[in-house]
């Protein structure tokens, strides 16, 4: 086993050997997640969800989003929060982009925007699969309820931008 050193100086042991793999990295985060395997830690979790998401390279690894809302190992920041929903969110990934337009229709984080809002509603319930009915359903009463505190052509900008928006491609 190999350890690694973190940006923060800290050091850890990869289970895996082979800790420069943004999968593997991703893993160690979710074993010191849930404390399975190592002591639960949920600073060492975020620590190796950001190296693995630092590229781009794990789709999962922006999980340190609720940790920084919540204040979970770290100390509570709406701001810092939005930032990790909005890279989730870029990546199409629905419960972020349901998150980021909450957000936005709240200004938790984020300047309120009931623009931004109904664009990144919208896109939830278009990205929730069929199985998820309820997640869908409720993305489309937030959109509709952001929608009647806004103007037609607000409306009509946040479904402009929602059609142009496109996932980021993982790098």
């Amino acid at each position: 086993m190999r350890a690694t050193k973190l940006r923060s100086g800290d050091e850890v042991v990869s289970p895996s050997g082979r800790s420069g793999a943004a999968l593997s990295r991703h893993n160690l985060g979710v074993m010191y997640d849930g404390g399975k395997g190592v002591p639960q830690n949920y600073a060492q979790a975020i620590k190796w969800y950001c190296l693995a998401a630092e590229r781009g390279q794990c789709r999962r690894s922006v999980r340190p989003r609720p940790h920084v809302r919540h204040g979970k190992g770290v100390p509570q920041d709406s701001s810092e929060a939005a930032k990790w929903y909005r890279l989730a969110a870029d990546q199409g990934q629905p419960d972020a982009l349901n998150n980021l337009g909450h957000f936005y229709r709240t200004g938790q984080g984020v300047p309120q925007d009931y623009v931004q809002a109904h664009m990144w509603l919208n896109l939830t319930a278009s990205k929730y699969p069929a199985s998820k009915k309820e997640e869908r359903e409720n993305a489309v009463a937030g959109r509709d309820s952001v929608g009647s505190e806004m103007t037609p052509a607000q409306i009509a900008e946040a479904q402009k931008l929602a059609r142009e928006w496109k996932p980021k491609p993982e790098r």
